[in-house]
Parts: structure tokens; sequence; C-alpha cells
């Protein structure tokens, strides 16, 4: 049918799975395109262990001893530091995260809805390049561990091609488990979770037995602005996930709860960045020197003997792996929205040779790692904050969102808006990046206003979420525009005679209904306290040409 293979076109040109076609086996094969409600089988509980995973870092560890020896607080006020930092930033993951579910399809193909196709390549290559950055300090995290384990096992010592050969792996590894998609990474991150939870309690047990109590809590208090600081630094990390949330809640059903999905996201991230900050903090009590290590790795060895240190290393590096592909898989699809022609699995690999020669620089170039982390946490809170805030604002005001439009990257998609822009949300986001960056300090840069009270305590990206949200607010909202007779992704005139044989059409995603005086691409508004969209649309096709029959359920 000529349909058909148009839309079979349209999907391919976005590195997606034709429509209609399963996304099963060993690897995903959906690409942008939303997912089916048929193929909606994750659960809630699921987002635990892909949480956990994400934080199984030992840069948590040199993190929370930054906060001991740079920023000079005591225990209690790293416990403050510890538990506020994960609910801040990941309650946002999960609150994002609901757009996921509402619109099935991943957060940057969901900005289209927002920028406008067009509109969308601007924050988006931020938000790719930015993942460069995270991506390579993960990949020099595990080069890193694989380096100290092989000097605490066989003594051998750091040379060139060493790190090279590490980082190959590395990233090799990475670029499997991403390639293999969703399912892959919920497996791994559900065992890596077992395992790290039992070996992180091992070496709590033994920080407990063998620290100088009285020197952790006989430290004397830090400044309440120092306390703040941290709790942006350590929340940064967190931050940089916002906008890939939706990608791990895609293939929940529609009925799932909002509330659910933001609580078992800041549980599953704040049950390893509770205790990893803090037995940062308890480490650096005695040696103070491993915030400025030269590497976030190799004090381990020195701080637990070998019979803990090797297998809590190797656990560390598995989770690092996870890490890293996690990123890697949404930054696929961000690819794909920038235009990539390529499958998902194998867009990833633009991002792995990135990271690759990056990675290199960072090790055998830069003379400080602790330093150019921190600097880049800085700088990636305020680049993906801006995007927070205008999303953000349009996910109170949205309560579904047109599938068909996402991927119609024409002028006749409803998320065309004018000349492909959405210029009040680009207005919004572009202001709130600048606004961020004049309040923000870094080893290289310092923005004019970075001496005032909230350049001084880190707090760019806060200044640069609320300008977004508040101008995204208050501008006028762009209006959909695709008009009746316009040809849509499937080559169809959209009318309402097409719309419905659309719908009727065996193996095709329903399209969206419209509401009387309603452009046909926008989906009909409800209650933002609905998350269950009325009715599904079964089809049952009869033979012999004759009419299908719809099904109600």
């Amino acid at each position: 049918m000529p349909h058909d293979s148009a839309r079979a076109a349209a999907s391919a040109s976005e590195g997606a799975t034709p429509a209609g076609a399963p996304s099963r086996g060993p690897v995903e094969t959906r690409g942008l395109e939303p997912v089916p409600d048929s193929e909606r089988t994750g659960r809630v509980r699921q987002l635990f262990p892909t949480w956990v995973a994400a934080n199984i870092s030992v840069l948590l560890l040199t993190m929370g001893a930054g906060l001991v020896v740079f920023n000079g607080l005591n225990f209690w006020q790293v416990l403050v530091v510890a538990v506020a930092a994960p609910v801040v930033s990941y309650g946002l993951v999960g609150l994002v995260s609901v757009a996921g579910k509402r619109g099935g399809s991943p957060g940057m193909a969901l900005s289209r809805a927002v920028f406008g196709q067009r509109g969308n390549l601007f924050p988006g290559t931020l938000i790719w390049v930015a993942r460069w950055g995270w991506e390579t300090i993960n990949a020099v995290t595990g080069a890193y561990a694989v380096l100290t384990v092989l000097d605490l096992l066989f003594g051998v010592r750091r040379s060139t091609p060493l790190i090279v050969l590490t980082l190959v792996l590395f990233v090799a590894a990475t670029f499997a488990v991403s390639g293999l998609g969703i399912t892959a990474l919920r497996r791994c991150s559900t065992w890596s979770t077992y395992l790290f939870g039992a070996f992180s309690v091992l070496v709590l047990v033994y920080l407990v037995a063998e620290t100088d109590w009285a020197a952790v809590l006989g430290e004397p208090a830090g400044s309440t602005a120092m306390m703040i600081a941290g709790i942006g630094t350590v929340a940064a990390g967190g931050i940089s996930w916002v906008p890939s949330a939706p990608d791990f809640t895609r293939y929940l059903p529609r009925s799932a709860s909002g509330r659910a999905m933001t609580g078992t996201t800041v549980a599953g991230a704040g049950i390893v960045v509770l205790p990893m900050v803090l037995m940062g903090a308890v480490m650096a009590v005695g040696t103070p020197d491993l915030a400025g290590a030269g590497d976030p790795v190799s004090f381990i060895g020195k701080l637990l003997p070998a019979w803990l240190s090797v297998p809590y290393l190797l656990i560390a590096l598995i989770g690092m792996v996870l890490i890293n592909s996690m990123s890697m898989y949404s930054a696929g699809f961000t690819a794909q929205t920038l235009g990539v022609r390529l499958p998902r699995a194998w867009a990833v690999s633009v991002n792995a040779v990135i990271s690759l020669v990056l990675g290199f620089l960072l090790m055998v170039v830069a003379t400080s790692f602790i330093g150019s982390f921190i600097s880049f946490l800085t700088l990636l809170a305020v680049a993906f904050s801006a995007w927070i805030g205008v999303f953000g604002v349009d996910m109170l005001r949205r309560a579904a969102y047109d599938g068909p439009a996402l991927m119609d990257t024409t002028r006749a998609s409803a998320y065309w808006y004018r000349g492909g822009f959405a210029r009040s949300a680009l207005a919004a986001w572009a202001t709130a990046l600048v606004v961020g960056l004049l309040f923000t300090r870094v080893e290289w840069f310092a923005g004019p206003f970075a001496g005032t009270w909230p350049g001084r305590n880190n707090l760019g990206w806060v200044a640069s979420t609320l300008v977004a949200a508040v101008l995204y607010a208050v501008l006028p909202r762009e209006r959909t525009t695709a008009k009746p007779g316009a040809p849509t992704a499937t080559g169809a005139p959209d009318t309402p005679a097409a719309r419905k044989r659309a719908t009727e059409a065996p193996g095709t995603p329903a399209l969206p209904p419209t509401t009387p005086g309603r452009p046909p691409g926008e989906a009909r508004r409800q209650p933002i306290s609905s998350s269950v969209l009325p009715f599904v649309s079964r089809t049952k096709n009869t033979t012999n040409g004759m009419e299908s029959r719809a099904k109600k359920v």
C-alpha cells in the first residue's frame, strides 16, 4: 500500500522501527516512535534498580570527601547534603519521567512538542554535547578502576598503552550494553544493585569498625553557605539525568502512578547517594588528600584491605559501565532527534567514539581530574536546567502528546509552529541559559555575578531553572499549526476521514482525537490530574474487503 510504504519511510528516516513492528528480542529495535500500548508492559518497581545503577560510582566518595576538605563541612552537615541533594535532583527526574508514560517516546523526542521540530535542535545539540563530557568522566573513572585492580593484584603500573587499552575495553563494554537496549539495562541494573548493595554493606561495617569516630564527629561545622553549595554540587549529577528520564518510563502503561514513579526514582538514587557520600566524608577525615587525588579510584586500594577493595572496585566497575550505558542509550535517541539517520543501537556509536577520544585526553593531558570533574558538573547543571524549566512548565499544561506529530518533521506537523520554531520556548530557554552562566564560576570561567550570593553558593542552575520556568509561563503560548487537508508523515491528507482510516488501519498507532475548534494535530486537553487516557481502541479486521470494526475497551 502506498501509505504503508510512506509511513515506513518516515519511520526509517528517524531511525525508528516501522509502525506496528514489535520491539522485542535481545536487541531493542524501537527508536523515537511512541511505544504502543500493547508493548507497555513495564512496572514502576523496575525504576528502583535503574536509578540505583545510575549512581553506582566511586565519584560519590570523592564528592563526599570534597564536602569535608573543600567546603569545610562536618559529618552532620554532610548528612544533610547527602539527604537533600538526591531529593531535589531525582525529584525532578521523577517528575519529568511522567512525560514518558504520557507520550511513550524518549525525552528529546517529546521535547519537539515544546520547542518545535527545528527549535528542538538547539537544546538537543547542547544536551548531546554535554553528554560527551558525562560519558568521558565515567569512561575515565572506569579505566582508573581497571588500572587500580591490575596494580593491586599483579603490580602492573599504568602506562600510556595500558591507559588506551583500558579505555577501549570500557567503552566497548558500554557500547555493547547500551546497544542491546532497555531489557539488557534492566537486567544488568537489577543484578548490580544486589551485588553493589552487599559489598557496600561490607565496606560500611569495615569503616564503622576502623574509623576514629571521635575525630570524625569532632570536626567543626562549616558555613551554611558552603552546605548549600555542597547540595548544588552533589545534585548536579542527578540533574543531568532529567532530560533522559522519559527514556526509561516510556514502556510503562499509561495507568502508572506518577507519584509512585517519582517516589521510586528518589528512593533508588537516595539509597546509593546517602551512604556513598557519607563514606567519602568519613574517609576524608583520616586521609585529607583524598579529595584532591590525581585519580578518583586509587585511594580505595590504600584505605581498604585488598580482600575488600578488589571485589568492591570490580562491582563498582560494573556500575560505571551501566551508568555510561544508560547515558549512551539516551544519547542515541538525542542523536536521532538531531538527524543522525542510524538505528538506535548504532546511533550510540557516535558518543562511544567521542568519549574514547576525550577520555584519553583527560587521563593523559589534564593535570587535575577532580577540578575538571567539579567544573564539568557545574556547567552541566546550568545547561540542563534551562531545558528543565521550560519542559516542566509545559508538562503542567499538557496531558498528552500527539504521536504522529512528534515523528512528522515536515511543515504539516502539529508541532511545526512558526517556521519549525516555538519562539516563546526558545526565548525562555536561551535567556535562562545566559542568566545561569552569569552566576556560575568554574576553574576557567567566571560570570560577572559569580561573586554574588547565588554564585558563591553554586546556584547558577537554580537561577536558570526559575528564569526559564517563569518566562515560559508568562510568554504567549504557541499554537499548533497542522491544518485540515495538509499532508502528514504518512503522506495522506489530514482530514477527519483520513484520520479515521489511519486509526482503523491494521498495525498502525491510533492518532489522537481532535476537539472541535482545535487543530487536528493537537491532542484533546485533559485535566492535569488525569494520568489515564479515557479509552484505548482495539481494531479487528474483517475479510473480503469488509469494513473493520472497532471495539472500545
